[in-house]
């Protein structure tokens, strides 16, 4: 089948219709099982081979050279583009190895982020810093409870950060541009695909397979993700219609207005003021999925987030998918 690419234009207006606030009683919640193709990881196995800690790589339009050992060894935060962003504080560049992570080495220098966590870049500092002291509280934990364990990471580093660390992180990252880096494909098939650490990954000369209700995100270039270049981009797939059903959510929601996204995510899905909500246009779907599953199942549980856990009862796992592929869609 044909893919299709959709931008935000031709849906504007959806957009333009009234929502009212929060409030109306949702419906029973149907019973929703947690897909395990929203996680996608590998478990234990074999102990790795050593690192290549002689052959030093790069990046496309990058100067800089690390080896695979300093990357995938967590001993440096990778800059590949130290030019286009601010200079980066200490808990953001270096952090406190091996209790705190630099957080560019997940959500890379410019904010943007990866697939298997989130685009921090242009989020309120203040909203920053409570999503770090839900984790470190238990009140936001991933949807997925089984074996592996997923959001290690970052659970590691919100216990373990300081509140002057997370202060001067949040910060940095609410100073950076919100920009996208996935495009949204709409297609009945998808690239065969394989799990590779928390990402799909293409299987090389694979073929393609049913993508089913399924959202399948990867990187264009797998070795580019691999060495944490900010500037590689992502592809998700969906199945047909997921946009333009994303869209009639967001701007009338399951039970009307009152559980519409544009409701306390404004216009656009951009954000708006005074609601606590951040804003969701352009982010990674896959990592809005997560979340909406997690507000489903009431792994994420705060007196912040109680508006979102009425606005998820209703949904299915394909509204669920619209919803975000929608989002990830539009232009931040």
């Amino acid at each position: 089948m044909p893919r299709r690419r959709h931008t935000s234009a031709a849906l504007g207006p959806l957009l333009a219709l009234a929502a009212a606030p929060l409030g109306a009683q949702s419906a029973p919640a149907p019973p929703i099982e947690v897909p395990a193709w929203a996680f996608p990881l590998l478990s234990s196995g074999a102990p790795q081979p050593p690192f290549d800690s002689v052959t030093r790589v790069t990046v496309p339009g990058s100067r800089m050279l690390y080896t695979e050992a300093e990357i995938l060894g967590h001993s440096v935060v990778p800059d590949w583009h130290p030019a286009d962003h601010p200079p980066m504080p200490p808990s953001v560049a270096r952090g406190r190895m091996p209790a705190v992570q630099g957080c560019a080495f997940c959500h890379l220098p410019n904010g943007l982020g990866r697939p298997e966590n989130a685009q921090i870049a242009g989020l309120p500092a203040e909203y920053i810093v409570r999503q770090v002291a839900d984790m470190k509280s238990g009140a936001r934990r991933p949807a997925w409870t089984g074996n592996p364990a997923w959001g290690t990471s970052m659970t590691r580093v919100a216990m373990n950060a300081t509140d002057a660390e997370v202060a001067e992180a949040a910060a940095y990252f609410a100073r950076l541009p919100a920009r996208s880096h996935v495009r949204v494909v709409e297609s009945t098939t998808v690239p065969a695909t394989r799990v590779a650490g928390s990402l799909y990954a293409l299987v090389p000369n694979g073929g393609t397979e049913p993508l089913g209700a399924r959202l399948v995100e990867f990187a264009t270039d797998h070795a580019r993700h691999e060495r944490h270049d900010d500037g590689v981009g992502y592809v998700a797939y969906v199945p047909p219609g997921s946009v333009a059903r994303g869209a009639r959510l967001a701007a009338r929601g399951t039970d009307g207005p009152a559980t519409a996204c544009v409701a306390c995510h404004g216009p656009g899905l951009r954000g708006l003021s005074g609601t606590g909500a951040p804003p969701l246009a352009g982010r990674s779907p896959s990592h809005l999925l997560r979340q909406l599953l997690a507000f489903r199942t009431g792994t994420r549980d705060t007196p912040a987030g109680q508006p979102m856990r009425a606005v998820v009862a209703p949904m299915t796992i394909e509204d669920m998918i619209a919803a975000v592929a929608y989002a990830a869609s539009l232009r931040p």
